[in-house]
């Protein structure tokens, strides 16, 4: 197993520009990071014109070699289920340009997204699910074999609300049937469709490549009132899940999640991929990574 960390840890800093990729990169090795996960909300590595920052590429790849430090998955949101054709191909084509920039950032896999993340809590049902469950197929398979003629694994993730919860994923990883196709096995999100995340984990762990690590308060949606922020789960805000509870992001090991349990699972499970601590929580990013990475150590050294 390799500990890491997802650039989105950081991303709050990023964002206003107190940090730039660089000062990522620092820090994660700073931090023994043994690798780092880029997450592209903050670096244009797709132009809106579908063209590809080439020496943004090349220095964010130099940077990481220079600094001794692997990169392990790049992840970018996606939506395979638009209903016009159109606006479809052009999705399509979106998500094989962010391909195109994970060969040549000289990774191995990369996660997409099925569905997007603000999808309408009504749509979520099963009847949707099976009803767009071919599309889903289809177009993941598409761009599976895309990413396969580049070498290139895609690693799926229990993400959002609607490509969440382990059997869900795991029918589709199932039916898209493709070899390089994987799974990120983030070990929070299962509670946004409130599945308990130890049985989930448990389950999923067969098919895993990556690991995502977080934590979460997990609180009664009553004793929180007007504080919902339905889609956003970074900054410290409450968000709600698909049942009706509150989740908030935590520090590793100081939520309400059984991480103790959860690592236990995985060290002895066999797994041997990557794990990505990802913290969204409401303390200052740098510490709240920090705090993270130590007790992600702490508790694989003791389980």
């Amino acid at each position: 197993m390799k500990l890491g960390m997802s650039c989105y840890c950081l991303d709050p800093l990023m964002s206003d520009g107190r940090m730039t990729v660089d000062d990522v990169v620092d820090f994660a090795v700073k931090n023994g990071c043994e690798h780092i996960e880029f997450v592209p909300f903050n670096l244009e590595f797709v132009k809106p014109d579908l063209t590809i920052d080439e020496e943004l590429v090349k220095h964010v790849r130099e940077k990481c070699a220079s600094a001794g430090i692997e990169i392990s998955t790049y992840s970018v949101n996606g939506n395979l289920l638009m209903t016009g054709e159109k606006e479809q191909a052009v999705e399509i084509e979106r998500i094989k340009r962010h391909i195109d920039v994970a060969e040549k950032l000289g990774i191995g896999r990369m996660r997409f997204d099925v569905a997007s993340f603000r999808r309408p809590f009504s749509t979520n049902t099963i009847h949707n699910f099976n009803l767009e469950f071919p599309q889903m197929v289809k177009n993941g398979g598409l761009l599976c074999d895309y990413a396969a003629e580049k070498g290139l694994h895609i690693v799926m993730e229990n993400h959002g609300f609607f490509i969440n919860g382990s059997d869900r994923v795991l029918s589709l990883i199932e039916a898209i049937n493709r070899p390089n196709l994987k799974m990120t096995v983030d070990v929070g999100n299962f509670l946004c469709v409130d599945e308990d995340p130890v049985a989930a984990v448990k389950k999923c762990l067969p098919y895993a490549e990556m690991i995502h690590l977080k934590d979460f308060y997990i609180r009664k949606k009553e004793q929180l009132p007007d504080q919902t922020d339905m889609f956003n789960c970074n900054l410290g805000r409450w968000f709600e899940t698909m049942g009706g509870k509150m989740l908030r992001g935590a520090i590793l090991g100081q939520g309400d999640m059984d991480v103790w349990e959860i690592l236990r699972m995985i060290k002895h499970s066999g797994f041997d991929g990557y794990i990505s601590l990802e913290f969204e929580g409401m303390e200052p990013s740098e510490q709240g990574t920090e705090i993270g990475l130590s007790m992600a150590r702490a508790i694989l050294s003791r389980v």
